[in-house]
């Protein structure tokens, strides 16, 4: 009696098979030892989450203890390995020592992600269209932490990647560091665009020891950034210059951060990469 052909199902399981070990061998980060700074909240948790979900060893850093606290505990929960640390990027000795202990509990560290920032104060246009009457205390303290942060927190990974000779290190920029944007006060787009080029040129530096360096640029993301949860007037109108039409998902920006970790991007250093919604893609607009 002849058989029946084999129909689509029966292939399932050893394509299913093949195509997983294609994407765990590219994106694998098992085994890893990884820093996410900022990494209690938004996009920094969301960097978190994809590498202890993918089998990374993560080290948690923040300066808010208690939101620390909830996010480690939530991370480790599926059995991952991670560690909380109470940190504040702006102190680059702080920095360099919790570097230095990852380093001596684990023996190296394979990625770094520099995501610690801040956002507060008000975009300096004020209605007459003049840069005057912003407030200084904030301005020094955002580049402090947003770029200064950053040149501490790679400094720091790239002395022992370098001797590793190997690593990842991967910074977050904005789009508001790629052009003008008046919906962001000045110090944000300084110091974004500071950690734009500051990527490139260690970039370059730092590929002699095969050490690679990447930024992420986010558009408009929900998270609580600015201190708390956006106000629906803000959030209809950062909507509203998005071609897609909606302000980002954190846990959109994974698949990124994924990529960028891992040896799928092994020949990948240097590189800006926007995710915004296509927001870039049309000029920004002023509130109005």
């Amino acid at each position: 009696m002849s058989q029946e052909p084999a129909g689509p199902a029966s292939g399932a399981g050893p394509a299913a098979a093949r195509v997983g070990g294609v994407l765990a061998g590219l994106f694998d980060v098992r085994d890893q030892v990884a820093l996410v700074t900022g990494g209690a909240s938004g996009l920094g948790y969301a960097f978190a989450s994809i590498l202890a979900d993918c089998g990374a060893t993560v080290v948690v850093a923040d300066q808010n203890a208690e939101r620390l606290e909830k996010a480690a505990a939530a991370l480790a929960e599926s059995g991952a390995v991670v560690k909380g640390a109470r940190l504040d990027v702006s102190d680059a000795s702080a920095v360099r020592s919790l570097v230095n202990g990852i380093v001596a509990d684990h023996g190296r560290i394979d990625i770094a992600f520099a995501n610690a920032g801040i956002a507060r104060g008000r975009p300096l246009l004020v209605p007459e269209g003049t840069i005057d009457g912003f407030d200084m205390t904030d301005y020094h303290a955002l580049i402090d932490v947003n770029l200064h942060g950053v040149v501490h927190t790679v400094r720091a990974a790239a002395a022992h990647m370098k001797r590793q000779r190997s690593g990842s290190i991967v910074v977050t920029a904005s789009t508001a560091g790629l052009r003008n944007d008046p919906f962001t006060p000045y110090s944000y787009t300084v110091a974004k665009a500071g950690v734009v080029n500051f990527m490139r040129q260690a970039a370059h530096d730092l590929a002699r020891w095969n050490v690679r360096v990447n930024a992420i640029a986010p558009g408009p993301f929900k998270t609580n950034l600015g201190g708390g949860p956006m106000p629906p007037e803000a959030e209809a109108r950062w909507n509203a210059v998005v071609p897609l039409g909606r302000m980002g998902d954190p846990a959109e920006i994974r698949g990124l951060a994924l990529l960028l970790a891992s040896k799928a991007s092994s020949f990948m250093t240097g590189g800006v990469y926007p995710i915004d919604g296509g927001a870039l893609l049309q000029g920004p607009s002023l509130p109005g």
